[in-house]
Formats: structure tokens, C-alpha cells, sequence
């Protein structure tokens, strides 16, 4: 399988995600500039964490402008898988590939722990590895992880599935407590209606080898893998 993750200036998770997908994973991997825009030899895009362009304007939006983000879109219209991580994922919602908004976290305070979460649908190309209800941890780091969507739009996104991870304590609980950022319902992870593109805020190429504490993001890793093969 061939991984692709996206560079944008102020990216810092882009190396991290690239050594687990090469040394840990041992797929192939290439870093893509984000002026390129010849990416359909890929089989899943990676969107990183980071700044991308400093956050300027809002986290995500001069990235999702790029000619890398543009070539993006088409490709995730290709059916091709699109995984953001993060600053990626608000990058997939500035770039309307994903529904809902990022905002600043409710108490207004960069937020980096380990957090718990609960796997809401498990058939999914990114979480086929896991099964409903299991519990993961998985660290976060964030400052505009606070995620919204109208009412409207999450009722139907609920009724589809698109509603992946939740927020949640040891014991799979969805509590205020557990909720890191405010994110309405607890959302911690969203897909699109077809099921190829993947948004989350948790750090899966942060929990992938045992010496970090846990192996868990390997479940969303290998969920990649397993549906490509």
C-alpha cells in the first residue's frame, strides 16, 4: 500500500506520521509538498497534525487553499481514502470534505494528555480492526479541537454513521468530564457520508508503539491496511 502525507509550512507531525507508516507499519510512504498535486499513485492521503501556516485566519483554512488540498478533494472524490489527524482534520473541515467546524477549546487552554475514547462504529475503513463500544487511548494535543455541527446535520450524520469516536472516561462512559474541549456529544472523530474520509483529533501515530505508553492508534493504522487489502 502506498501511504502519501501531506507537508504544509508549519506541519510538525508529518515526520512522526511518516517513520510510524515506514518503520512500524512498513509501508511505503512519501512526503508530499503542499504546492504538488500529482497524488493519484497514492492509496490514502494523510493530512498531519501541526500550525499549518501558522493558524493564521483559522487553524486549517490558508491550507485548505493549497494546490495539495485542491488535488485532495478530487481524490477523496475518487473513493480514495483521506485520514486528518488533527490540524488535518480541521483542514478537511475548512476544506468542506468534512462537515462541522473546530473551534478553540472551551476553556480557552492548549490541551495534551492521553484520552480515552469510544469506538461508535467499527465499520469503517479506519476502524475495521476495532469493535463497537472498545475503548482506546489515544493522546491529544490541541488548542481548536472544540468540534460543532448544527443539530440538523448531526442528526443525519448520526442516522449514517458518520459519528466515529466519542470523548470518554476508562470505562467508556461519555461524560462532561471526559469531554477534553467541549466538542458537542462528546465528537472526537468524524467521517464524511461515503466513509473514505476520516477526521479525528486524538494522535493515532502518537500511540503506535509500546514504548509510548500504548499501541492503540495501530487499531486505526491497521484498519487502513486491512481494508485496502
Amino acid at each position: 500500500m502506498k501511504f502519501g502525507v501531506a507537508v504544509y509550512p508549519g506541519s510538525n507531525c508529518d515526520y512522526d506520521t511518516y517513520r510510524v507508516i515506514r518503520d512500524v507499519l512498513k509501508e511505503d510512504v512519501q512526503l508530499i509538498d503542499y504546492r504538488r498535486t500529482d497524488i493519484d499513485h497514492y492509496d490514502c492521503i494523510i493530512l498531519p497534525g501541526g500550525f499549518s501556516f501558522g493558524d493564521y485566519l483559522r487553524p486549517g483554512t490558508l491550507a485548505s487553499h493549497t494546490p495539495l488540498t485542491g488535488a485532495i478533494k478530487d481524490f477523496a472524490k475518487k473513493g480514495k481514502l483521506v485520514i486528518g489527524i488533527c490540524n488535518g482534520f480541521q483542514i478537511l473541515t475548512e476544506a468542506h470534505l468534512l462537515p462541522g467546524a473546530l473551534m478553540p477549546n472551551i476553556h480557552g487552554k492548549f490541551v495534551c494528555r492521553h484520552q480515552y475514547l469510544r469506538v461508535e462504529n467499527a465499520d469503517t475503513p479506519f476502524t475495521n480492526q476495532c469493535e463497537e463500544g472498545q475503548i482506546l487511548k489515544i493522546p491529544i494535543a490541541h488548542h481548536d479541537g472544540n468540534y460543532f455541527v448544527d443539530e440538523d446535520t448531526l442528526r443525519k450524520m448520526e442516522d449514517n454513521g458518520q459519528i466515529i469516536l466519542r470523548y470518554c472516561d476508562e470505562f467508556g462512559n461519555i461524560t462532561e468530564e471526559a469531554n477534553p474541549n467541549g466538542s458537542i456529544r462528546n465528537i472526537a472523530g468524524v467521517s464524511n457520508e461515503k466513509k473514505n474520509v476520516f477526521g479525528l483529533m486524538p494522535h493515532p501515530e502518537r500511540a503506535s508503539e509500546s514504548i509510548l505508553g500504548t499501541e492503540d492508534g495501530l487499531y486505526i493504522l491497521r484498519s487502513i491496511l486491512e481494508y485496502h487489502s
